[in-house]
């Protein structure tokens, strides 16, 4: 007889499943939440995913996610000014909505701790693969956040900003949108915080209707010592436009997984991505999309800076089903490398079984051009600030697309701010 002996637990393997037992009393829900929290947390006991886990292969979260801080409850954060000025502000601060809910013409908005317990979320809390770990691991703690209706054929004037902040400690918060057909709106959705080691998962959903238009921006600029696990799911609708930001600029471990799937033909998804890397940190950033009806188009461009010693990760994996015909789907992956120390890995993946179709993936790392240095040092240029203007050129180009002065500006504003601390 051949005896398989489970794994011995990791200490935060451990320290997850006791924080379970000793929160569940506190956590919102009905009977279908509760066991979807049953099914999540026993994912979990099953071991975290290693790289021996495919589509975990360059992040060994068993290894890497070394401790797991108590959550504190008595911690005191405060929700920031928008970014764009003007903009909705619907903060949840460590963990928990906060303030009074705005008004906003054409649009509903409710906490989810009230979805949670009247069970109308439990649906949505199932997991959308076997190696779903941080979808279990939000689906086990997750407390509270928002859920955004934008009525059918609404426009929305000013922004709308989801601020997910906490002040160390643990936090887990789901952000729900539903964008009506004919509707159009600008989301950002800003994940940071203070204090030390915080332990951070993040789930946003999101459906766009038949004929909508959306801009959704991710800011990611967790504390340096902070652990940060992140998915945006989407559905995108008939002749629907989907443009996804994510900008990774902190955390000291962090997955951003991205999982969209087109449902309408005519549907048009775009992701533009920005990962800065500094210091002794590791960013990993995980795409899945499929194309599954006809008459589909996706592009995707990321853009890497990486120095000191940090290490980043692209993967990217486009699967066009068998009906998907006349699918038109381009992945490209550029990478410069500012240090020795510094590492990116690329996996582009194109998965096609339709046969009437135009796809590609490209990937380059680089260096700083010498050449183009030597220009603009030769024009009185000190050496620093031309590396910088060479550096901020290449990642600018990427959010100078999202075709909105306003925006550009604010999300400049941050490449300043991170170049004054890491260029």
């Amino acid at each position: 007889m051949n005896m398989h002996a489970q794994p011995q637990r990791t200490l935060a393997e451990t320290a997850l499943i006791d924080a379970f037992g000793e929160r569940l009393s506190l956590l919102p829900g009905d009977g279908a939440v509760m066991v979807k929290r049953d099914d999540a947390i026993e994912a979990i006991k099953h071991g975290l995913p290693t790289r021996r886990v495919e589509s975990w292969h360059y992040t060994d979260l068993r290894r890497l996610l070394t401790k797991v801080p108590a959550f504190e409850a008595d911690a005191v954060v405060k929700a920031l000014a928008p970014v764009l000025e003007g903009s909705a502000v619907l903060p949840v601060l460590n963990g928990v909505s906060n303030g009074k809910l705005p008004e906003i013409e054409g649009v509903t908005v409710q906490r989810l701790s009230e979805k949670l317990t009247d069970g109308s979320v439990a649906p949505g809390l199932d997991p959308y693969g076997d190696d779903d770990a941080i979808g279990a691991l939000n689906t086990a703690f997750v407390a509270d956040g928002y859920f955004v209706d934008i009525a059918d054929g609404t426009e929305l004037e000013k922004p709308i900003e989801l601020q997910n902040l906490q002040a160390g400690g643990q936090s887990h918060v789901r952000l729900l949108t539903r964008v009506g057909a004919g509707a159009k709106a600008i989301i950002l959705e800003r994940q940071t915080g203070e204090g030390d080691e915080a332990l951070v998962s993040s789930v946003s959903q999101l459906v766009v209707g038949d004929g909508a238009e959306v801009a959704w921006l991710i800011v990611q600029e967790q504390p340096e010592t902070a652990t940060h696990l992140a998915q945006f799911k989407a559905h995108i609708g008939k002749d629907a436009k989907l443009t996804l930001f994510v900008m990774n600029a902190g955390g000291k471990l962090v997955r951003q997984e991205v999982v969209v799937r087109t449902t309408g033909e005519g549907a048009d998804f775009k992701l533009r991505g920005i990962n800065l890397l500094a210091g002794d940190t590791h960013t990993d950033t995980t795409m899945v999309l499929d194309h599954a009806v006809p008459h589909t188009t996706s592009t995707e461009v990321i853009r890497n800076v990486v120095t000191g010693k940090a290490r980043g990760v692209f993967q990217g994996r486009i699967n066009v089903h068998q009906y998907a015909q006349k699918t038109n789907a381009k992945m490209a992956c550029n990478t410069l490398l500012l240090s020795d120390d510094g590492e990116f890995s690329t996996k582009p993946e194109l998965e096609i079984f339709a046969d009437d179709v135009v796809c590609g993936h490209g990937a380059t790392v680089t260096e700083i051009d010498h050449n183009h240095l030597f220009y603009l040092m030769a024009r009185g240029i000190d050496e620093k600030s031309a590396r910088g203007l060479l550096v901020k050129a290449f990642v600018a180009e990427v959010i100078e697309e999202l075709d909105d002065e306003a925006l550009v500006d604010a999300l400049e504003a941050r490449l300043d701010g991170w170049f004054s601390t890491h260029g």
